[in-house]
């Protein structure tokens, strides 16, 4: 039987994990069988660029913190090696960085999050993760709205031109 220190210390990294994950607008779990150190680290180091967290703990810790959390969906993920991904501020980065790796990788994948205090399925982070970014919608909503302003000053001027025509006459 394990000694109450020990047990103390797994206590404490539970309720720091639950915390955090309270806390997160996005916990993933991921399966990251296969894939070597230099991958995990560049994974880790894109993560933390896009203000993510990535650590390994072991699946119990996780289970607990979980529970205690009130999100108990998610325990069939739990098998086999589990790498947690916490975002805090904006999920869509952190999401967008794990999947553009999963893509590249046969043996990384998604298991399943918790995006907002709900639990979600891997599918469903997928399909969140291909949706372009904020930038990239206001980007394009600017692109409309020029066109439609050009073509606007354009009809404009046709029509000015024209009149200046008439009055020439």
């Amino acid at each position: 039987m394990a000694s109450e220190k020990i047990i103390k210390q797994k206590e404490e990294e539970v309720k720091k994990l639950a915390e955090k994950m309270k806390n997160a607008s996005l916990v993933l779990l991921t399966d990251y069988r296969g894939i070597d150190v230099a991958d995990v680290t560049a994974l880790r180091k894109s993560v933390r660029a896009v203000n993510g967290e990535y650590c390994v703990i072991k699946n119990n810790i996780t289970r607990r913190a979980l529970k205690e959390c009130g999100i108990e969906e998610l325990n069939d993920s739990l098998v086999g090696p589990t790498a947690v991904i916490i975002a805090n501020e904006e999920y869509l980065p952190v999401l967008k960085a794990i999947y553009a790796y999963a893509k590249t990788s046969e043996f990384y994948k998604i298991k399943a999050g918790v995006l907002e205090g709900k639990a979600t399925t891997a599918e469903e982070l997928k399909v969140l993760a291909q949706l372009p970014s904020r930038e990239e919608l206001i980007a394009k909503l600017a692109g409309c709205l020029l066109a439609n302003v050009s073509k606007l000053a354009a009809t404009l001027e046709a029509v000015r031109v024209k009149k200046e025509a008439e009055e020439a006459k």
